[in-house]
């Protein structure tokens, strides 16, 4: 058999031939030739006048423990739809890539699976040809579908890098809470970018939008999407109440501070009193037993915070009136504390009974912001926004990569 006719069994390459094959020291260089005569641009015009010639180089999977390249003459058209000079688009490669496509997906499916540093050593590649490989894949598997059939969508804000950088991350409810949308940013202009590439006719099929407390995606929805329905995270809430329940620990160990054996003892019923009921140990349960003995104030302020966490265990019929009830209560605790967190649940009352009557909560996104911090932290950080982004829509976005075995 000869050499050419071995490797093209072996590369198995779609509109391409091989046409020689040298042994050097950087590796081996196959030589191919190309099937069609017609020039095709990346964005799919055609021609057959040809405005220069070149060879370039591709690096393939390797052969063995050689580093394998493809080699060919690529030419250039003027293309009339994007108005300049392009280089013609190769069906063994991405446009823009000096890496063949069998390889940049060998590379993009261990990206989803591991960190860039393994991929480098093996593959024998750069860091940054890594970073970019990503960026081109997903660039090529992302496309407006994923913006089709949202109804209930989640929005939530995490920080990429120190020096509060934020990226705004929105996922659909309905699809598992797969990343639909990234961007840098946190404020309303960014998740109106987002509302702005939707369009008016998909914002306004929207029925829901789960959110934190945060004034600045409210505002967003309700300039673009007035009709969704608001859903306030019940996470946030209860963290608001256990923070104010600690304010008043804190404020009752700084009444005691004078008493050292006292101020300890009140500052050792943190766990107590922010700890789930059900979860409690005998110790802590018997810390609860003295404060309702002796701290009257301390533990009207646990008990107001655990009322508000019935309000979510009821049923959406029972829990608009079992809110307002709390309402009463809290706002006449005379617990300064408690006082705050009553005005707050009270300005976001509508969107706490929302997310109750629609079973709505942004734990899929809290899920997906630990993901997403793993995949920064396995990355060693990211320089850009736009490489983070591109992971978490490989990593998190529902996107499959098809290995070249696999085809």
């Amino acid at each position: 058999m000869r050499v050419t006719t071995a490797f093209n069994k072996i590369l198995g390459l779609s509109g391409a031939s091989v046409l020689s094959v040298a042994f050097t020291p950087d590796g081996i260089v196959v030589g191919l030739r190309r099937r069609c005569r017609r020039l095709v641009c990346p964005c799919g015009f055609s021609t057959r006048g040809t405005y220069d010639r070149s060879r370039r180089r591709w690096r393939h999977l390797d052969l063995g423990a050689s580093r394998l390249y493809l080699e060919a003459e690529i030419r250039r058209l003027s293309c009339k739809r994007c108005g300049r000079v392009r280089t013609e688009e190769v069906p063994w490669a991405r446009p823009g890539a000096r890496h063949s496509r069998d390889f940049e997906d060998v590379v993009a499916w261990l990206a989803q699976r591991s960190d860039k540093t393994t991929i480098t050593r093996l593959l024998r590649c750069s860091w940054e040809s890594v970073a970019a490989i990503v960026v081109r894949v997903v660039a090529e598997a992302v496309d407006d579908a994923r913006l089709e059939a949202l109804y209930r969508i989640g929005v939530d804000e995490i920080a990429y890098r120190s020096q509060h950088r934020y990226l705004t991350v929105v996922a659909d409810h309905d699809r598992d809470g797969a990343v639909v949308w990234a961007k840098e940013g946190k404020d309303a202009k960014t998740l109106e970018a987002f509302y702005d590439q939707l369009g008016e006719q998909r914002c306004q099929a929207l029925e829901a939008v789960s959110l934190d407390m945060g004034g600045a995606y409210a505002k967003a929805t309700r300039t673009k999407a007035p009709q969704a329905a608001q859903c306030i995270d019940p996470f946030h809430v209860v963290k608001l109440a256990n923070q104010a329940v600690d304010k008043c620990r804190r404020w009752a160990w700084g009444r005691y501070r004078h008493s050292p054996g006292h101020a300890t003892w009140i500052k050792r019923t943190r766990w107590a009193l922010l700890k789930d009921p059900k979860k409690l140990k005998p110790s802590q349960r018997e810390v609860l037993q003295e404060l309702k003995a002796q701290h009257g104030a301390l533990y009207r302020a646990y008990l107001i915070k655990e009322a508000l966490r019935d309000v979510y265990r009821a049923g959406p019929a029972e829990a608009p009136e079992r809110l307002d009830a709390w309402l009463a209560w809290a706002c006449r605790s005379r617990i300064p504390a408690m006082v705050q967190l009553s005005r707050t649940i009270r300005a976001h009352r509508n969107g706490i009974l929302d997310a109750i009557g629609l079973g709505l909560s942004n734990s899929k996104l809290e899920g997906l912001n630990s993901k997403i911090r793993l995949i920064n932290h396995r990355g060693y950080g990211h320089h850009s926004a736009a490489a983070i982004i591109a992971m978490i829509y490989l990593c998190c976005g529902g996107i499959t990569v098809t290995l070249p075995t696999g085809r």
